[in-house]
């Protein structure tokens, strides 16, 4: 009797705490959705690309350090559509890539955009990737050949009009050149032999982890070109791809690049760019281990990078000046 009456105990206390788990985590569901949630859309761009890639993992990141935040990204035709989408209000945030973020910022070509940085991203040394039996060991061996330079509205493919013309080369006249409508088609072009290299950058680039998985090859500036396309491009920055960023990467590459940028439409809100300036600081950790390249989405990066303070937004600039960042 006395061995019935303590597993009927033990059965108790194993119902009451399941009860008292199961209404735990029904207080915390209500809880969650009792949060009066901040919706922000973010532009992204088109699947297979990197933007996509950081777009995700950002959104989960902050949506998970401010559980009042709920980031949706959404996938567009990437830079040079964010930027006017943004502009005409359709998206509070975007992901837009150096060359075309400064274009905008500075009024190059166009009129001087009124949008705003709330981020830097990550740093995007430009290169191409070629199959390891190409016989190109250099960008001159690529001249008449079809490259991908990536997808339309990519400012990937501004990155290396810029290169290119550094270097006195025109995309369209000395390449046979190839634009995509998915970022995600350029490498199984390289590895079937349609294109004879694509044309990415970054740390972690998707283009390029899969071609170099297959036993891929990199083309980068050489020194001497590298001034020259400084001399012309002086906006651009010399950057190092570390070794061992890709698969069976050995040696460092040199090229050049830019930052890129998580923008924002003209009216968002102040206090809003504060919470989003926070939670990229209390996410910084989270979201460098869902992705490498994120490991530059700092606030420290965001000061360093901008081209200069005024150009980012008031609410992050106020939360970056509290935490020490900027002064």
């Amino acid at each position: 009797m006395h061995m019935l009456r303590r597993a009927m105990g033990v059965k108790m206390l194993r119902r009451a705490l399941c009860a008292a788990a199961v209404l735990f985590a029904t207080c915390a569901m209500a809880q969650d959705a009792d949060v009066q949630k901040t919706k922000i859309s973010l532009g992204t761009a088109t699947p297979g690309g990197g933007f996509p890639l950081y777009g995700g993992a950002f959104a989960e990141a902050l949506n998970a350090t401010d559980r009042a935040l709920s980031i949706e990204p959404r996938n567009t035709k990437g830079s040079t559509e964010n930027i006017p989408l943004l502009e005409a209000g359709s998206l509070d945030l975007a992901l837009v890539a150096g060359e075309p973020a400064y274009e905008a910022l500075m009024g190059i070509g166009r009129p001087r955009t009124n949008l705003k940085i709330v981020t830097a991203m990550y740093s995007t040394p430009g290169m191409f990737v070629v199959r390891g039996d190409s016989p190109a060991k250099a960008i001159r061996d690529l001249l008449g050949k079809p490259v991908a330079f990536g997808a339309r509205g990519s400012g990937l493919v501004i990155l290396s009009r810029y290169v290119l013309d550094g270097l006195g080369l025109d995309q369209d006249k000395d390449f046979q050149a190839v634009y995509l409508d998915r970022a995600g088609d350029g490498p199984a072009m390289v590895l079937d032999g349609r294109v004879a290299a694509l044309w990415g950058g970054g740390t972690g680039w998707p283009g390029f982890t899969a071609v170099a998985q297959a036993g891929g090859r990199f083309i980068a500036p050489d020194a001497d070109e590298l001034e020259r396309i400084r001399a012309k491009h002086p906006f651009l920055k010399t950057l190092t791809v570390a070794a061992g960023s890709y698969p069976g990467q050995s040696e460092p590459i040199h090229s050049v690049g830019s930052w890129s940028f998580v923008l924002a439409r003209p009216t968002l809100d102040d206090d809003v760019a504060y919470r989003l300036a926070r939670a990229v600081h209390g996410a910084e950790d989270a979201l460098g281990k869902r992705l490498p390249q994120a490991r530059e989405t700092t606030s420290a990066n965001t000061w360093a990078a901008a081209p200069s303070p005024d150009l980012i937004h008031p609410g992050v600039l106020r939360y970056l000046r509290e935490i020490g960042v900027g002064k």
